[in-house]
Parts: structure tokens; sequence; C-alpha cells
């Protein structure tokens, strides 16, 4: 099982970012995948998830609207597309999958986390 993050870069404040997941050593459908972050000195924090088997989609209450998750099962990716960056979305970006279709999910609390796989992130910056 790998899964490789791509599509981080240096933005500016406004501007939109997409990052790509893409799966290998195993059908994503069958898996939830979740897209989480890490700000340097701060927790990582789930933002976002899919569960193909059940069709279920997730997002962190602080990025609805301005985040969006999407799959392309012929690629085996899921996809961030993220819009009007703010500096605060500064981050490493990682996803994770996991066998457990119910592993995607998030309340007002926050994003389930224990996710079986990760990825190596990707650096997303956002300057003011």
């Amino acid at each position: 099982v790998q899964l490789v993050e791509s599509g981080g870069g240096l933005v500016q404040a406004g501007e939109s970012l997409r990052l790509s997941c893409t799966a290998s050593g195993f059908t994503f459908d069958d898996y939830a995948i979740g897209w989480f972050r890490q700000a340097p000195g701060k927790e990582r924090e789930g933002v976002s998830c899919t569960s193909s088997a059940v069709g279920s989609t997730y997002y962190l209450h602080s990025v609805k609207g301005r985040f969006t998750i999407s799959s392309d099962a012929a690629k085996n990716t899921v996809y961030l597309q993220i819009n009007s960056l703010k500096p605060e979305d500064t981050a490493v970006y990682y996803c994770a999958a996991d066998r457990k279709w119910f592993s995607c999910y998030c309340s007002n609390y926050g994003c389930y986390s224990s996710y079986g796989y990760w990825g190596q992130g990707t650096q997303v910056t956002v300057s003011s």
C-alpha cells in the first residue's frame, strides 16, 4: 500500500490549489481516504474524508465551503481542491487510507484520524 501526495506549493492568499493523492497497491474505492494537515507547532488535524463504499464525505467545520474532496477511480486518485487560501492554511498536507469505511467521519469536534496508511505529505505555504 502506497500513497503519494502532490500539488502543494507556495501561493498567495486568495489563490487556489488542487492536491492529489494517488494510491497504489490497493483499490481506494474499498477504503476510507482522508486528508489531514499539520501546521508548525500544532497537532495534526483531519480536514476532509471520503468513503466511496458508502458514498460519504465529511469536512472539518472550519474549511467547509473552501475545501472540496473528489476522486477519480480510473486513476486511483483522490483530490483536495482548496480555494480562497489563507495564511492559516499553511501546513504539510497528508492523505491517509484505512480499510474501515467508517473511519471517514467528522463531527463538530474534528475528524477521526486513526488511519492505517499514510503518505509522505506535501507542503502548502500561503503568503499574505
